[in-house]
């Protein structure tokens, strides 16, 4: 084991300072670091393989991001299982997050292993453990002895009452119109998430500036934590690249100009193929295919950047064709399936009840989602056989599709609805996630949701040249210009501002330069897809699907919600199950007294609302309603049936004498002849002896 030797670090951090401190914990690992702010406490560790695994052809980094409950002193709410199971979407999310702003600093030849553990062990619930996980990471890999170009480091930048804050608590967040956490180094930025109330491109170019100022501060400090010798990060071009530049160089440039799709692959794989043949005694197979690719994707760099032109001929600011419909599906409550080349995402909307809100457990809370979005990527929409599952990958497009519509969901008090939004991806071409953003516009619009405004999304990609000033940003990026270019920038927003970006990168970053290029671009892009929307529909519709349920919203005195529920819920289970159970009609309660009642039959809601309302209301004469007959009363002496006793609502009900039974003056002898158990009839109340506690009613339908 090392020698315990602890250094502890203070790093600025906005208006106050978090501090890196290694040497006391997980000291067989290859770095290890807490980062401390306020309290909470991150410990990070990274562990570095010591030779590669054989045949590998891609970086091999791993990222685990740890959430203990213990850390704010709680025990999970689950019944069944106390031991944190499963990393939580939010897990994934940090995870995802902090491997995009650490991979772009390894070179792409480095084959060794390399896995970060990010574990909280305090939180607070005031500092975010995200920007200090990337800190962390940072240092504890600059412990090692990893080609890791670093340091780097994430800060957050809010925006409270017009003003920018950078690294704000979660508090102040709270009156945030802007959620920006940047990555990078001293002069380049990249990893960004970001989520906005509509906010222009100028503000949001202004917050990342005030990031990249936080970002300098922050990794100064950093060189404290350097290690031994770092392995030569200097990349030697195998000799199979060389030969496979010269042998078939001028066919893969030829290649990489035909735009239709299918024949350039037919044309690439002919070439690979070729190549393993004449090369295959003197290479692997692995190392030859990598030698095409990496031809190839030079071939594409040079084509944008020399030539000015792009794979599929399309000009640099050009979008692909775009196309969009609705009400697809019958039965379903929204549909839209939306196109932009071969990318093509079709999104279904469905709609529920408050009781059908997602419960989210954290560090520091235990709450409830009513808007969600999840994403499904099929290996068919890719032409590709492999298992089915939701990865990492899902749960992060999915978030940032959901992000981008947050700002334009409406409040629960004006559509109190649990909205479900799922985008199968029907075919992929790149950014399939800013196609399912326009997919969920369209299908929250089809499905009659009073969205504030549609959304637009776009991708955007970059090629740089030898510089950083020769680079050449492309408008809605293709998979092949992922692939073989250095950015995948993803922004969404309405017509008034942008709602959320998420950015990756495959070089160091980006210059101010390359972000303003981007917006300015990314703007024009939006507007023409949002053109297609507003043509498809304008507005959301008015109405909802008939196979919608219908909330109705009613209120009650809160001290009365007691009464509504009843012990141990007998009282409110007993109004639904005499309804047809949870199946056909629920009731949510609010504690300020709000009720809704959902149910796809508006009668049987309606007539539920009546009964909520008549709760603790004393009955009156002349109030009308509808119940069941529940039993039928005897003659104690002759036998003979003398009325029907008749439900008004939860511990209330009536009695029709015999003599009221009849309408239009009809005479009834025998109460069984016009009505039976469980028959449902209308009544109005005739009289009220409170002291007795009897209501009289007389039958009107």
């Amino acid at each position: 084991m090392k020698e315990a030797k602890i250094k502890r670090v203070a790093i600025p951090f906005g208006d106050r300072e978090i501090i890196a401190e290694s040497g006391k914990l997980a000291r067989r690992a290859s770095g290890a670091v807490t980062v401390t702010d306020g309290e909470t406490v991150v410990l990070v560790t990274a562990t570095i393989a010591k030779t590669a695994k054989e045949g590998t052809d891609f970086f091999p980094l791993t990222v685990d991001y740890e959430e203990r409950f213990y850390a704010a002193g709680k025990i999970s709410s689950s019944k069944f299982m106390k031991r944190e199971n499963k990393p939580s979407d939010e897990s994934v999310l940090r995870g995802r997050l902090i491997d995009r702003s650490i991979r772009p600093m390894f070179p792409k030849s480095f084959r060794r292993d390399v896995q970060i553990i990010v574990t909280t062990l305090s939180y607070d619930g005031e500092h975010d453990p995200s920007a200090l996980a990337v800190v962390g990471a940072s240092c504890a890999l600059l412990q090692t002895d990893a080609p890791f170009e670093g340091p780097i480091a994430a800060v957050r930048v809010a925006k409270i009452n017009g003003s920018l804050v950078l690294n704000p608590t979660n508090t102040q967040l709270e009156d945030s119109t802007l959620d920006l956490l940047v990555a990078g180094s001293d002069t380049k930025i990249n990893m960004i998430e970001a989520a906005s109330l509509e906010m222009p491109e100028e503000e949001m170019i202004e917050a990342m500036m005030v990031g990249l100022e936080g970002l300098k501060a922050a990794n100064a400090p950093q060189g404290e934590f350097v290690g031994g010798a770092k392995e030569d990060s200097q990349y030697t071009e195998p000799e199979s690249y060389g030969l496979v530049k010269e042998k078939f160089g001028k066919d893969l440039a030829k290649a990489v100009t035909e735009t239709d799709y299918d024949k350039r692959e037919d044309l690439v794989s002919a070439i690979t193929t070729q190549a393993l043949e004449e090369l295959g005694e003197k290479f692997e197979a692995q190392e030859i295919k990598s030698a095409v690719e990496a031809a190839y994707f030079k071939a594409i760099k040079s084509l944008i950047i020399d030539d000015k032109k792009r794979p599929d001929g399309r000009g640099m600011d050009e979008v692909r064709e775009l196309s969009a419909e609705i009400d697809l599906l019958p039965r379903v409550h929204g549909s839209a399936l939306f196109s932009r080349g071969e990318t093509s995402s079709l999104t279904i909307t469905t709609l529920a009840g408050p009781s059908d809100e997602q419960w989210v457990e954290g560090l520091d809370s235990l709450w409830k989602k009513r808007y969600i979005h999840h994403y499904n990527f099929p290996p068919y929409s890719t032409g590709e056989v492999r298992r089915l599952g939701t990865g990492r990958r899902e749960i992060g497009h999915g978030a940032l599709a959901e992000k981008a519509l947050v700002p334009v969901i409406p409040a629960r008090d004006e559509f109190p609805y649990t909205i479900r939004v799922v985008s199968e991806i029907m075919g992929s071409n790149g950014s399939t996630s800013m196609a399912a953003v326009v997919g969920s516009t369209l299908s929250l619009m089809a499905a009659g949701v009073p969205i504030e405004k549609p959304v637009a999304g776009i991708a955007m990609g970059l090629v740089t040249g030898k510089t950083d000033d020769e680079f050449q940003v492309l408008t809605d990026l293709q998979g092949l210009e992922d692939f073989a270019g250095e950015m995948d920038f993803k922004i969404a927003g309405t017509r008034d501002g942008i709602t959320a970006i998420q950015l990756d990168v495959k070089n160091k970053g980006l210059t101010e330069a390359m972000i303003r290029d981007t917006f300015a671009k990314a703007y024009t892009a939006r507007m023409q897809i949002m053109d297609v929307i507003e043509k498809t529909l304008p507005a959301p519709k008015k109405e909802l699907s008939k196979f919608a349920p219908r909330i109705i919203v009613t209120t009650i005195d809160p001290e009365k919600i007691g009464e509504l529920i009843g012990p141990g819920g007998k009282m409110i289970n007993g109004i639904i199950d005499a309804e047809g159970g949870r199946e056909v009609l629920n009731i949510d309660i609010d504690d300020d007294g709000s009720v809704m009642i959902t149910s796809a039959d508006a009668e049987k809601a309606e007539r539920v609302k009546k009964i909520v309302e008549s709760i603790g209301i004393p009955p009156k004469v002349g109030e009308e309603f509808e119940g069941e007959v529940v039993s039928i009363v005897k003659d104690k002496i002759r036998g003979n049936e003398i009325g029907a006793i008749v439900t008004l609502g939860p511990n209330r009900d009536g009695m029709v004498h015999v003599s009221s039974l009849g309408l239009n003056g009809q005479f009834v002898q025998k109460v069984s002849d016009v009505v039976k158990i469980g028959d449902r009839i209308k009544v109005r109340i005739k009289d009220v002896d409170s002291e007795r506690g009897r209501i009289s009613l007389v039958r009107i339908g």
